[in-house]
């Protein structure tokens, strides 16, 4: 299964970055095989639309799920429009997250968990 985790660096080792949206990464994962792809965000640098220009990048990907510590309302709808399962709440090295999720230690997350623009600083 194809999953997306949200990373503050390129690599396994990266810590899980809590932004979906203004994340600097996306670390598509191969969970059976554990190849990666480190897909650096155009969207953390935008002025507006960051979760839905970030969803778009995760939604041409063809992951099943999305591992990330918070996601705003347009991301999430986005995201779920397009069949794609979230899952919030997650901290830790990208590895970490990978291994809990192939363990089933995450919940799907079932509405958006912030509010819009607080990527940018703004008050969950």
């Amino acid at each position: 299964m194809k999953i997306c985790i949200s990373a503050m660096e390129n690599n396994l080792d990266a810590q899980l970055d809590p932004r979906f949206g203004r994340c600097a990464y996306f670390i598509i994962v191969d969970t059976e095989t554990m190849q990666f792809e480190a897909v650096s965000n155009d969207a953390a640098s935008t002025g507006g639309g960051a979760g839905i220009k970030a969803a778009q990048t995760v939604v041409s990907k063809g992951v099943k799920a999305v591992i990330t510590g918070n996601v705003g309302p347009n991301a999430f709808e986005a995201l779920s429009a397009a069949g794609i399962e979230i899952v919030t709440g997650a901290s830790g090295t990208v590895k970490d997250v990978i291994e809990k999720f192939k363990k089933g230690q995450f919940k799907k997350t079932n509405s958006p968990t912030v509010n819009e623009h607080a990527g940018l600083g703004g008050k969950p």
